[in-house]
């Protein structure tokens, strides 16, 4: 079993229908559902036993600590996030709240279920936005500096 952060989203529900579809190992589906959030996206799981989906914020950390206990994730796929840069500058906070203090708490929720026997994969899927403006070369590489611009890309340094 793994769990997949804002799998309800764009990108996080092709992740979800991919894995079950190509691995068939199930997923536990964490999505609070804002703007970004989308159940229509899951609609071909409905019924399958193998895709649990709950309705969370990542900055809940009783939820996580229940979700960890119950399902045992082996691995976490961490794609929530607030997003869109004309958001981040009219209301920072919740940027702060769901990428800083969300994966803080996934963080920690990791950090004390799993143990050096029971160790997991902590995959947390970013933007690259957190290195600032596209340079001449046209792409990015592994030795590019972090560059944020506003406090989207700031809060997905993480």
């Amino acid at each position: 079993m793994i769990l997949v952060t804002g799998g309800a989203g764009f990108i996080g529900s092709n992740f979800v229908l991919d894995w079950i579809a190509a691995e068939g190992e199930g997923v536990v589906n964490l999505d609070k559902l804002t703007y970004a959030g989308n159940p229509a996206n899951l609609a071909s799981l409905a019924g399958d036993k193998r895709h649990v989906f709950v309705r969370g914020d990542i900055a809940d950390a009783a939820l996580l600590g229940r979700l960890f206990a119950e399902h045992k994730p082996r691995a976490v796929v961490h794609f929530a996030a607030e997003s869109h840069v004309d958001r981040s500058i009219h209301g920072p906070a919740a940027f702060v709240e769901t990428n800083v203090v969300g994966t803080f708490n996934l963080l920690e929720a990791c950090r004390t279920s799993w143990s050096p026997v029971t160790s997991g994969l902590f995959h947390h899927v970013s933007t690259d936005e957190v290195f600032g403006s596209l340079s001449e070369t046209g792409f990015f590489t592994e030795e590019t500096r972090y560059d944020p611009s506003s406090p989207y890309s700031a809060s997905n340094r993480n």
